[in-house]
C-alpha cells in the first residue's frame, strides 16, 4: 500500500444513488471544520447544537463551541450526556428532542455530533426524526468511528440492551476527522478501533490486511502519516461498500463479519468489553466457523487470530454458551428467522451463509473458551 499516493488526499467523496452526497475531510486540528461545515451548510443565520458526552467534552467541547461561536450562527448551544453505551437510548433521544424544541431549533438547523459510535449514532438518530429530519454533521473522535460507525448513515440506539434496535438511515453533510483526537483516546479504547480496521483486511482487502501487520508498531505507537494513512483506507473500504448497497440489501451486509456472536457477547458481558473488542473476538470465532465447515483452514485462523493479539485485544469467556447462541436470535440481521452469518473463503473474500447452524456456534464457542482454560 502507497502510504505516499493515500496522504495526497484530504478528502473521500461519498455517492447515495449514484450522487454526490457528502465528503469525508481527514485534517490535524479542528481549525478547518467551521469553514468545512459552512462549505456545505451555509451557517449563517442558523442554529447549532452540539452534541456530546462527558469525556469527549473535556477534551473538544469548549474549542469546537467556540470555533461555531465566532462564526455566522444565529445560536450555537451544546448537550452532554454521560458517556457509555449506556447512555445510547431513547431517554436520552427524549432529552435532546426537548433541548432542541426549547431552544426553538428548526428543520433548517443543525447538530453536530463530537464524538465516538455512541454520539455519532444517538445523534444522527435525533437528526433523522426530529422535525421529520434535520441536517446533522459527523465529528468523530474515536478510532472506531473515525473508520465505521460516522460513514453510510445509520443511525440508532439501543432498546432494552438490544444493540442499536431503534434506527434510521440518515445521511451526514459532511464527516470531519481530525486524527490527532486519537491521542487523547485511553490505550484500550484507541486499540478496540483496531476491531473494524482489520475486519476491512478480513473480509475484502488483503494488501490492507498484510500493510496492518508490517506496520503494527508504528499503529501503536500513533504515529501520525501510518494512522492516517490506516484510517484513509479503511474509510475507503466502507465507501466503495456503502454507496454499492447504501441499505444494506446486499454487499453490505458483509461488514458485520464478527458482529453477530461479538453483540452477543458485548450484551451478556453487560457492555464491559468495548464494542471493537466483542467484533475481534467475534472474528475469531467467525473464522472457526468457516474452518470447522470445511472452507479455511487453520493456518488462515491462526493468522486472523495473530492479528488482533498484536494490538492486545482481550479473551473474553466469561459468559454461557447456550445463551450467547439464544441471544443472536434477537439480532436484527435475521432473515425469516434464520442468521446471516458472515463467513470467509480467504482472507480478503468474505461470504453471506444462511447455513450456520447452532451446533457450529455451540461448537467454536467451547472450543474457544477450551483454550483459554
Amino acid at each position: 500500500m502507497n502510504n505516499e499516493i493515500l496522504l495526497d488526499k484530504d478528502r473521500l467523496p461519498v455517492r447515495y444513488d449514484d450522487k454526490p452526497c457528502y465528503d469525508i475531510v481527514f485534517k490535524d486540528s479542528f481549525a478547518d471544520l467551521v469553514s468545512e461545515v459552512d462549505s456545505v451548510v451555509n451557517l449563517e443565520g442558523r442554529k447549532v447544537c452540539i452534541v456530546t458526552e462527558t469525556t469527549v467534552a473535556k477534551h473538544y467541547l469548549e474549542e469546537v463551541k467556540s470555533l461555531f461561536c465566532n462564526a455566522s450562527c444565529d445560536f450555537v448551544g451544546d448537550f452532554t450526556f454521560a458517556a457509555g453505551e449506556a447512555s445510547k437510548n431513547l431517554d436520552v433521544v427524549r432529552d435532546l428532542y426537548e433541548y432542541l424544541i426549547l431552544n426553538k431549533f428548526e428543520r433548517r438547523d443543525i447538530l453536530i455530533a463530537l464524538g465516538g459510535g455512541v454520539v455519532g449514532d444517538l445523534t444522527g438518530y435525533a437528526a433523522a426524526t426530529y422535525l421529520r429530519g434535520v441536517d446533522f454533521i459527523q465529528v468523530p473522535t474515536s478510532l472506531l468511528s473515525q473508520v465505521d460507525s460516522s460513514i453510510g448513515g445509520k443511525t440508532g440506539v439501543d432498546f432494552d440492551s438490544y444493540k442499536n434496535m431503534v434506527g434510521a438511515f440518515h445521511m451526514p453533510k459532511l464527516v470531519y476527522i481530525n486524527i490527532s483526537t486519537l491521542n487523547t483516546l485511553s490505550a484500550r479504547e484507541y486499540l478496540s478501533g483496531m476491531g473494524e480496521v482489520i475486519k476491512y483486511g478480513i473480509i475484502r482487502d488483503r494488501v490492507f490486511f498484510d500493510w496492518i501487520i508490517e506496520h503494527t508498531d508504528e499503529i501503536k505507537a500513533l504515529d501520525n502519516n501510518i494512522v492516517k494513512a490506516m484510517v484513509y483506507r479503511s474509510c475507503d473500504n466502507k465507501r466503495e461498500v456503502v454507496e454499492e448497497d447504501p441499505k444494506e440489501q446486499g454487499v453490505r451486509a458483509l461488514l458485520n463479519f464478527g458482529h453477530t456472536l461479538g453483540h452477543a457477547i458485548e450484551k451478556l458481558t453487560n457492555f464491559q468489553f468495548l464494542h471493537g473488542e466483542c467484533v475481534g473476538v467475534g472474528s475469531i470465532l467467525a473464522a472457526g466457523i468457516a474452518r470447522d465447515l470445511g472452507i479455511i483452514d487453520d493456518n488462515t485462523v491462526n493468522t486472523i487470530k495473530d492479528a488482533f493479539s498484536r494490538f492486545d485485544f482481550p479473551d473474553i469467556t466469561d459468559y454461557d454458551i447456550d445463551t450467547v447462541v439464544e441471544t443472536t436470535k434477537s439480532d436484527k440481521k435475521m432473515s425469516k428467522g434464520q442468521i446471516k452469518f458472515v463467513l470467509i473463503k480467504s482472507i480478503g473474500d468474505a461470504f453471506l451463509s444462511l447455513d450456520v447452524t447452532d451446533d457450529d456456534m455451540i461448537k467454536v464457542l467451547k472450543e474457544y473458551k477450551d483454550a483459554r482454560g
